[in-house]
């Protein structure tokens, strides 16, 4: 039972596979379909996928239905029958060395923590590593672990009781070598209405809320690519200050088409944002009378100049 400080460079991290449990009844929700409420224009169950888009197979144990990116679906026999016997169904599914095991109510839950978890995992000796919520306590549905723990485990309580079926996590979480990793906002999932409300006020923070727009917008438009926002943000500042504000929302428009004809990329997008705000750097240094900006400047001998 080891206590963890996490480390904020979690590196590159193990393949692995997920298993999301998204098929509970909701009851403090009112029986609600809580994996499809929005928290900041996306549904709770598309906010957990994103944050392990890079997983080898991705498994949601509920009822099919549509997501932002492809699942296999699964379901425990007979539905209902509890985080045991619905983490038993997803993990028949994966055949990884390591599983990340998710709830699908995590509004906050990034990429990173996700990397550090299984990074934690494979460098240590436990069999799991999950996260600690603000009050110190265990979060196993964000945890990754070893599949073969998990499998023997799962086998060992199916031998002693005869079915998954009803059984609490606890039964299984008990028997495992766990390392606790502190994280009171990657944790922190949506059990009530006041919860969805909390969550849904946290994104719309000052800290926030930029970060939370654009990761809903990619999602939108099915964009897998790492926006630099302080390169759009100065561009778009060098555009309406030097020359109009509507030039900027046009601006940076252009400079993703030119990003997307030059084969799209972050790379992509950095070059065409230099160039256009060298642009606009020229244009508010001729408009403030700079003479350096115009050095071919002269008298105009056009015949029709005034």
């Amino acid at each position: 039972m080891t206590p963890y400080e996490p480390s904020r460079d979690p590196g590159a991290g193990p393949v692995y596979d997920v298993v999301v449990l998204a098929g509970g009844a909701a009851r403090r929700l009112g029986g609600a379909d809580k994996p499809g409420v929005r928290v900041g224009g996306r549904a709770l169950l598309d906010r957990v996928l994103a944050a392990c888009a890079d997983a080898g197979t991705t498994v949601v144990v509920a009822d099919p239905r549509p997501t932002a990116r492809p699942v296999t679906w699964a379901r425990e026999d007979p539905p209902g029958g509890g985080p045991l016997a619905a983490l038993d169904a997803g993990l028949r599914h994966t055949t990884a060395r390591y599983v990340l095991v998710l709830s699908a109510d995590l509004p906050f839950l990034q990429e990173g923590t996700a990397r550090l978890l299984l990074t934690v995992l494979r460098t240590g000796g436990a069999d799991g590593v999950l996260l600690t919520d603000a009050d110190g306590r265990d979060q196993p549905l964000v945890a990754a672990y070893r599949a073969t723990s998990l499998r023997h485990e799962l086998a060992a309580l199916t031998k002693e009781h005869g079915a998954l079926t009803g059984l609490p996590l606890r039964r299984l979480t008990a028997a495992l070598d766990l390392t606790r990793v502190p994280d009171p906002v990657a944790s922190f999932d949506c059990d009530t209405w006041d919860d969805i409300a909390t969550a849904r006020a946290r994104i719309r923070e000052h800290g926030h809320v930029l970060d939370e727009w654009i990761s809903a917008v990619k999602d939108e438009l099915g964009i897998d690519l790492d926006v630099d926002t302080g390169v759009l943000l100065d561009l778009a500042r060098d555009a309406a200050h030097g020359v109009a504000r509507p030039a900027a929302p046009l601006t940076t428009f252009l400079v993703g088409y030119a990003a997307a004809r030059a084969g799209g990329g972050s790379e992509a997008v950095a070059e065409a944002s230099r160039k256009a705000a060298a642009l606009a750097l020229r244009w508010a240094d001729e408009a403030d009378g700079d003479p350096a900006a115009t050095p071919d400047a002269g008298p105009d001998t056009r015949p029709d100049a005034g």
